[in-house]
């Protein structure tokens, strides 16, 4: 384990609450760094107290932001992004050291959150009503956007900067006021997060943060009756307790995805190859759009694999803050433990573990685990059933298309795929017949920009509505009808 890499010294000093840093008495929580297992700081451990007083100070916020216009609203969002920009370096590397992430995606990723700002600031301005025509003569009918109140959000660890972004630039951009909630292992990153944002001059209680562990605090943002929205992106299970608490108000759910890549027998395998490669072995796996699993004709498979594994060898598992690193540690011990029951799963199958497939030997007290590729597996497996969540690259053979689309159709999840073809045709017909929220051809299945609409296909346990630029803000703003007797 490399110890050439000193962390800044980092204090958290409690949560942000009705525009002030507030200490919690609580008993605190530990921030330790996936690199290399030592103590950064200490974070608080809230619960329903903290919670309660967020929201106190949440239903105050929201009326402020009911009184600003719409240009004024953009115009927070364009600070808020010119001040995520200007911290660009500091909060990229408290998401290294905290989340695990390389530096260079830790950088990308704030780069986006800023986008994300801006863009809320631009889209908000072109937000239209309409006028729609009444029946009855002498009615003049107006529709318009209007606030919902006061939006919980939830977020999760492994995108700790972006993922509260499509939500928190939304919400503010359409008039609402914020309780944020983010993942307790990456909660270090989101109090420095909040410290830029608090620098772009927030109404207050806009936006209010409080950190704590999602069974305590998120379940009491979830069920309490002063919320108008809840947002929570994190897995089915936890996002159904989530709706149930939260029954009744709006709700925006992002509950994860498995694939499938599809690669057919005309694909260009070079493309598919790195593609797959990408959505395995970016941010180690962890991303719900990634590879997951990958299904391939059997004519191709062998020459697919091949390219898989040259691209696999390329990956540099490291430190987070080393240059040289391409893949940084897993997050926490619960994801680490779920990859490694699936890999337990593969080979009790009799699958064939090409590359990887345990824990780094040079830090097997950490959360480090090599990018793996298996063969052999069949459609029973952990590995094709379930969200891995983790730097392994599945790869199932077929023989025809209509195997593969079953096998694709054959899941719980309806998130993201990808199909690698040459042929239009069957480009459509894959396109119109997969049960997932979106389809990449020719590309990668995590290829997403901020302003296409994601999310999961009905029916399936990816979640409820879709992020993604104006139909976020449209999601979190309610729709008022005037009907007015004009003679």
């Amino acid at each position: 384990m490399t110890t050439a890499f000193t962390p800044p010294s980092y204090r958290v000093a409690g949560n942000f609450i009705d525009g002030a840093w507030r200490a919690c008495d609580r008993a605190p929580l530990k921030a330790i760094a996936p690199a290399d297992g030592r103590l950064l700081c200490t974070v608080p451990g809230s619960g329903k107290a903290e919670v309660s007083a967020a929201l106190d100070a949440a239903r105050a916020g929201a009326a402020r932001m009911a009184k600003l216009g719409v240009w004024d609203r953009a115009a927070l969002c364009q600070r808020i992004g010119e001040a995520i920009h200007n911290a660009r370096g500091r909060i990229a590397e408290a998401v290294s050291w905290d989340q695990g992430k390389p530096l260079a995606e830790a950088l990308a990723e704030t780069d986006l959150a800023a986008e994300g700002f801006r863009h809320a600031g631009e889209l908000v301005r072109w937000q239209e009503g309409r006028m729609p025509s009444a029946a009855t003569p002498g009615k003049r009918v107006t529709v318009s956007a209007v606030p919902k109140g006061v939006v919980g959000v939830i977020t999760p660890w492994n995108f700790p900067v972006n993922i509260p972004t499509e939500y928190i630039s939304a919400a503010l951009a359409a008039g609402n006021a914020v309780v944020w909630v983010p993942a307790p292992t990456t909660a270090l990153c989101a109090a420095v997060f909040m410290e830029v944002l608090v620098e772009a001059d927030l109404p207050r209680g806009a936006l209010n943060l409080v950190i704590g562990n999602g069974a305590e605090a998120g379940a009491a943002l979830s069920e309490d009756p002063r919320i108008d929205a809840i947002c929570f992106t994190g897995s089915p299970e936890t996002g159904l307790k989530v709706a149930r608490a939260a029954a009744g108000k709006s709700q925006l759910l992002e509950l994860g995805g498995n694939g499938p890549v599809i690669v057919l027998d005309d694909a260009d395998l070079d493309s598919a190859a790195a593609g797959a490669a990408l959505g395995a072995y970016l941010n180690a796996g962890q991303i719900c759009s990634a590879s997951e699993r990958v299904l391939v004709h059997r004519s191709v498979h062998d020459r697919f694999v091949e390219k898989v594994l040259a691209a696999t060898d390329r990956v540099r598992l490291g430190h987070p803050l080393d240059p040289a690193t391409t893949m940084g540690p897993l997050n926490n011990a619960a994801v680490l433990e779920k990859i490694e029951a699936h890999m337990t799963d593969a080979r009790s199958r009799g699958a064939e573990i090409l590359r990887g497939g345990s824990r780094d030997r040079r830090n097997a007290d950490l959360h480090y685990f090599e990018p793996t590729v298996v063969t052999g597996l069949d459609t029973g497996s952990l590995l094709n059933r379930e969200e891995t969540f983790g730097p392994v690259i599945p790869i199932l053979s077929f023989d025809d298309d209509d195997a593969i689309l079953q096998a694709a159709n054959d899941s719980r999840y309806g998130l993201c795929a990808a199909v690698y073809t040459g042929s239009l045709k069957r480009a459509e017909y894959f396109s119109s017949a997969l049960q997932t929220g979106i389809v990449n051809i020719n590309d990668a299945s995590i290829f997403w920009e901020p302003h296409i609409p994601f999310g999961g296909a009905s029916g399936k346990s990816s979640g409820v509505g879709r992020l993604g630029g104006s139909v976020t803000i449209d999601a979190l703003s309610d729709l008022r009808t005037v009907i007015l007797q004009s003679s």
